[in-house]
């Protein structure tokens, strides 16, 4: 393995055409279809490689299922037809809609 200090490698990152930026985030999400991703006090750095962007993270991951409908989803149902929170709940997943939830639970 090559010994060498910060400044060196930078230097040589920039005569391969390879700039790095740190960037001072905060919190990074990726949302997926199924989950969440958090990633808390992350150190993100921004690589520009021949005109490709690519980003590198580090920090602490946690995961969670992600909600398919928000509160205000299963506020809206329960307003529309009147009924309580567990029914509205199970309407929506269902349906998986909240235009057709509200229309079944109506019927």
């Amino acid at each position: 393995m090559l010994n060498m200090n910060a400044r060196q490698m930078e230097k040589m990152m920039k005569q391969m055409g390879i700039h790095s930026e740190t960037i001072d985030a905060t919190e990074v999400i990726i949302r997926t279809p199924s989950k969440e991703l958090v990633i808390a006090n992350p150190e993100v750095t921004k690589i520009n490689m021949g005109g490709q962007e690519t980003f590198q993270i580090v920090g602490e991951v946690t995961e969670s299922k992600k909600e398919k409908f928000t509160e205000e989803d299963v506020e809206t149902v329960m307003e529309q037809t009147g009924v309580g929170k567990a029914e509205a709940e199970k309407a929506l997943e269902e349906e998986g809609d909240l235009a057709a939830a509200i229309i079944k639970l109506k019927k």
